[in-house]
């Protein structure tokens, strides 16, 4: 529990960087069973970590705001995910 608590505290960078080195790792295929396992948990995680970030980044740009005829009006962002192409 305490090693998710740590998690919380990495910066998105360093989750995404740590990530994208398990991946890399495990894609080789080296591993011996019992360490990729252990291997993709902590990658499950961080990926976790990630999501949250990112949640929680795209709520605070939801929360710009823009002055409009002297009121403060809050924007929902648009995403292009959100858009059906």
């Amino acid at each position: 529990m305490r090693k998710k608590a740590r998690e919380q505290d990495v910066c998105f960078e360093d989750a995404l960087d740590k990530l994208e080195s398990i991946v890399k790792e495990m894609e080789k295929g080296e591993l011996p069973l019992e360490d990729a396992l252990g291997k993709f948990a902590e990658g499950v995680s961080l990926s976790q970590v990630c999501l949250a970030k990112l949640s929680a980044a795209e709520q605070a740009v939801d929360k710009i705001i823009r002055e409009e005829k002297g009121q403060l009006v809050e924007y929902p962002l648009k995403l292009q995910e959100d858009e059906k192409c």
